[in-house]
């Protein structure tokens, strides 16, 4: 692979790729490039590998002292497999035939020895595969005489006489290739960090906690702008000096735009709303030094509801008193009223902008209270 067009070698951690044992196809496997930096680490496009999960069909076999080596056909193509032997794959079975005592055969006792030989027999007949039979191997990638091999970690036969683990197996693996393995791998950059998104969600998380530590019922955009001006102030310092402004938005502009966003997901959130005083949605004017007609004149009132609870008396007695009249009705007797039906009356008597959110916390904090009760799913009624 071209060491200019590979991944530095610090940075395969963080690709769970190469944390996992790879299902690719055996055609890939023998392919695949290796590493200019590390050996026995291999590239499939993008991503650096050194372990795989193959399954297929043995179509050559060798045994030596220590180890099986077989060769494992996919149906892409063939590749060694390096099995290891354990202390009891080393004990013969002709030594457990000679072993083999009368009463083996016995068929009303039980000898915990001759059961003990049967589970060796089990266990050795799961790891010594012949040609034919259908094998999954699990271990690292190895180059071994200019020739790729697998060193298992783990291995045993699969009985598949329907090919139904087969099937299951390539459609699990193409379904990997698609999701994963053809995906290229995007990094993370430091210019990540100054993303519309990730400023968005930092700009709502510093609202949120000025809402928190200040413990306010009430605020104006203008209360809050100031606290999201380090956001653009480093953008600001890492342009450099010499560089030409570019045509755009200005600073002015864009703080303008991203705290109407933030304020409008605490919206959506329900963790504030923006009470109206009339329906043609009428603000405050603020007199000041502003230009006329700007947006910073306008006096927006906004209650947090995590305070409403204790402050905002009047959405909550809002709320109650719907409950508590429409309970009475016979319509709403038995299961309730309706939390679409609360939140009807509650913007015809208390404020057109309450949200469904904002009104699902206030019946949490009233429930919390024990002035309402949950009937069932999405219905209160009073005690």
């Amino acid at each position: 692979m071209d060491p200019v067009e590979e991944l530095p070698s610090m940075l395969w951690g963080l690709d769970p790729i190469f944390s996992a044992f790879a299902r690719l196809h055996i055609r890939d496997i023998l392919l695949m490039p290796e590493s200019c930096q590390v050996p026995d680490i291999y590239f499939y496009k993008s991503h650096p590998i050194y372990k795989v999960d193959v399954l297929g069909t043995v179509v050559y076999k060798q045994e030596r002292e220590d180890f099986y080596s077989y060769g494992v056909d996919d149906g892409t193509g063939v590749i060694s497999c390096l099995c290891w032997k354990d202390d009891l794959m080393k004990v013969q079975v002709d030594s457990d035939k000679r072993e083999k005592e009368p009463h083996d055969d016995d068929q009303g006792a039980f000898n915990p020895a001759a059961e003990l030989r049967k589970l060796k027999r089990t266990q050795q007949s799961r790891c010594r595969l012949e040609i034919g039979e259908l094998l999954r191997v699990r271990g690292p990638v190895k180059t071994y005489r200019q020739q790729r091999e697998i060193t298992a970690y783990a291995y045993y036969k699969v009985d598949d006489p329907v090919m139904a683990a087969q099937i299951e197996w390539m459609t699990d693996v193409l379904q990997l290739y698609r999701q994963f393995y053809n995906k290229p791998l995007h990094l993370e950059s430091d210019t990540a960090c100054h993303s519309p998104v990730s400023s968005l969600s930092r700009a709502t998380n510093i609202i949120k906690d000025f809402l928190q530590q200040k413990l306010v019922s009430k605020f104006t955009p203008y209360d809050v702008q100031d606290l999201l001006q380090p956001l653009f102030l480093r953008g600001t310092e890492a342009a450099p000096a010499h560089q030409e402004p570019v045509a755009g938005p200005s600073a002015c502009q864009q703080l303008h735009h991203l705290l109407k966003e933030a304020l409008q997901v605490l919206q959506d959130e329900g963790l504030v709303y923006r009470r109206l005083k009339s329906q043609d949605e009428v603000y405050f004017v603020r007199k000041s030094h502003l230009c006329e007609g700007s947006w910073w004149n306008v006096l927006v009132d906004i209650c947090v509801l995590h305070q409403v609870t204790v402050q905002d008396k009047d959405l909550l007695m809002a709320a109650k008193d719907i409950i508590r009249e429409d309970s009475k009705r016979e319509k709403f007797g038995e299961k309730g009223c309706h939390v679409l039906h609360i939140l009807s009356a509650v913007r015809q008597r208390h404020s057109l902008n309450v949200s469904k959110a904002a009104l699902e916390l206030v019946l949490q904090a009233l429930e919390c209270n024990s002035d309402i009760v949950s009937t069932r799913h999405d219905h209160y009624t009073t005690f």
